[in-house]
């Protein structure tokens, strides 16, 4: 797949530079009233291209901090409860007051009482 890759990268650098020489020509822009720039024509449509592409950059590296951030957090609660799971169980000491014995089960005459005395 990187192969792929590379021919279309070497493919649209070829394109731009066969742009950038048919379209080598000078240009005057007017910044504002008073600000005039003389340039070329490809120098232009690159500048152009890198400043608006500085926001969308910005969003998706806060977008990818908050994410690290977010993935940091989760790894750390893993490892909390992962040391928790496999930590030895404590034996845990019953006070002799609150052992009750427990109550008599009934029995069947205590279930059906009859008239007999």
């Amino acid at each position: 797949m990187g192969i792929v890759r590379t021919v279309i990268w070497v493919l649209l650098t070829a394109v731009l530079v066969i742009f950038a020489m048919a379209n080598w020509i000078p240009i005057t822009v007017t910044i504002w009233p008073g600000s005039v720039l003389d340039t070329k024509l490809p120098v232009l449509i690159l500048a152009a291209f890198l400043i608006g592409s500085v926001p969308l950059w910005i969003a998706l590296r806060a977008a990818r901090w908050s994410l690290k951030r977010r993935l940091d957090h989760s790894e750390r609660q893993l490892a909390d409860l992962r040391a928790m799971a496999n930590r030895p169980a404590e034996p845990v000491a019953v006070p002799a007051a609150a052992v009750v014995d427990p109550a008599p089960s009934p029995t069947p005459t205590d279930l059906f009482p009859t008239d007999k005395p």
